[in-house]
């Protein structure tokens, strides 16, 4: 049953990040517009009730300045000459559908199959903007097989997006995941994801205050603060991004505190 995945684990939080970009986009000052995050709210099994608080206000934050910056980043990416989009732990995600794509991308989403069917039989009516391919596969296992059956072509440069996945892998996994990318990574290729720094002050706020965070049981911290050495140690050119300089530009204000934030690299031609 589609439904499955999206009530249990990971799967879950696809439910609650799409109705965070369902309550941004009905905002008068929304920063993003995602038309479908609301049929996929409706469609899903009913909200669990939740605690408030900072800890909750925080990551609702996170998730709609960081889906700002991807959508600039991935869009960036095409305007240089990419024409070939990755998101990995796709999720919900609507991108293929909502971003004003140029002639000839395409556009892979890997994800687990149950997430995918319920996205699917959610969009049915939907049209995508540019030409996109489901991938069903566990990220755990051969991802990277599927996806070049897929039609992938390792030859041509790659925007790769991973978004809201990593700090649910293990050190081992998220290695093993982000070796995957690297071999698939032509020269030229961008990717953009969280960084890890503040991973540790994240997972420790989690267990502090746990009716907040109700996804911290899940994480297990993935490359953590080693995550942009790990990158430039393995051919990547990084950039890493403070959450409040980014929201900043978009007009929100964020904790001084706030110590997540982004990172971005390109494999140098």
């Amino acid at each position: 049953m589609e439904l499955d995945e999206l009530t249990r684990g990971v799967g879950r939080t696809a439910l609650g990040v799409a109705r965070i970009r369902a309550a941004e986009h009905r905002r008068e000052d929304r920063i993003f517009a995602d038309p479908y995050a609301e049929a996929f709210a409706a469609a899903g099994p009913p909200a669990v009730p939740g605690t408030g608080g900072a800890g909750r206000d925080l990551m609702v934050l996170q998730v709609i300045i960081r889906t700002r910056f991807f959508d600039d980043r991935m869009l960036a990416a095409a305007a240089s000459g990419i024409r070939q989009v990755v998101v990995l732990a796709a999720g919900l995600d609507t991108r293929a559908f909502r971003l004003d794509w140029p002639d000839g991308v395409r556009f892979f989403e890997v994800d687990l199959p149950g997430v995918l069917a319920f996205k699917e039989a959610t969009l049915a009516d939907a049209e995508p903007r540019c030409e996109r391919t489901v991938v069903p596969a566990d990220l755990r296992e051969d991802w990277s097989g599927r996806l070049r059956d897929a039609g992938f072509d390792p030859s041509l440069p790659t925007a790769w997006l991973i978004e809201g996945l990593l700090i649910y892998l293990s050190a081992d996994d998220a290695a093993s995941l982000m070796d995957g990318v690297t071999a698939l990574s032509a020269p030229g290729s961008r990717l953009a994801s969280e960084d890890g720094a503040g991973t540790a002050w994240l997972i420790d706020l989690a267990r502090t205050h746990p009716e907040q965070f109700p996804a911290g049981r899940l994480w297990k911290g993935g490359l953590g603060e080693a995550y942009a050495s790990w990158m430039e140690e393995h051919g990547w050119r990084v950039a890493c991004h403070g959450l409040s300089d980014a929201a900043a530009s978009y007009g929100r204000v964020t904790p001084r505190d706030m110590r997540r934030g982004f990172l971005t690299a390109e494999r140098p031609s």
